[in-house]
């Protein structure tokens, strides 16, 4: 299994490869800058591999949510090199990808996915680790104020840019649930891989065509007097 991941929905920027098992990443804090590196770095992965992208087996890619800009960037990229090679493609979940960093670093079985959306809001997800060890989605994605966020009655940890802007809100909202959060974690490349492998196995491919971004919001850019 070779699969080719991207993941460019906050200010950080990644991409890996995923080789039957095997992860190799590329990953760099750099805000604005994303159409500068990200196609560098996966020239250097498939380089270092010594692959062509013909040679992959499909492609991931971080769907969002995000910022609208971020989420376009990677969405683009890999459906150019899907056009390109005719590749299969597996778009994940960004909120997933951060829960699945943490699980992959940690003991957490349950992870509170928090991400600043601006305009008093966050993108928010509760994923729990599965049997094999990935993230599982429990409910639904939302965009929501952080005091009215929906949960299961499940103990874990806050992740994500949400909890730095509203730790006192969701702490509240989830006593007895969440003891600690991490708000500097970001999504990864890696993780977008393993799960995009994991995908594929599934069955959870789709067509280029197919391949589009998700931004939970419906209007990217509403006016305070909309919401």
């Amino acid at each position: 299994m070779k699969l080719l991941a991207v993941e460019t929905s906050t200010e950080a920027c990644s991409a890996a490869l995923f080789i039957d098992g095997e992860v190799q990443e590329r990953f760099e804090l750099a805000p604005k800058v994303h159409t500068q590196l990200i196609l560098p770095m996966i020239d250097s992965l498939m380089a270092e591999a010594g692959l062509r992208p013909q040679q992959l087996d499909a492609l991931a890619f971080s769907r969002g949510p995000g910022s609208f800009t971020g989420v376009r960037i990677a969405t683009g990229v890999i459906q150019g090199i899907a056009l390109g090679a005719d590749l299969p493609v597996v778009p994940v979940s960004t909120l997933a990808a951060i829960a699945q960093d943490l699980f992959d670093h940690s003991q957490e079985n349950a992870a509170f996915v928090a991400m600043d959306a601006r305009m008093g809001e966050i993108f928010w997800g509760v994923y729990q680790r599965d049997a094999l060890g990935y993230a599982e989605l429990i409910g639904d994605e939302a965009v929501t104020p952080a005091n009215a966020v929906a949960f299961p009655e499940l103990t874990g940890v806050g992740i994500g840019s949400g909890w730095g802007v509203y730790h006192q809100e969701l702490m509240v909202r989830l006593a007895g649930f969440v003891n600690d959060y991490k708000a500097d974690r970001l999504p990864r490349a890696g993780a977008i891989a393993r799960l995009g492998a994991r995908g594929f196995e599934l069955g959870m491919a789709v067509a280029v065509e197919q391949a589009m971004p998700v931004y939970l919001r419906d209007k990217v850019a509403k006016k305070e007097s909309e919401r």
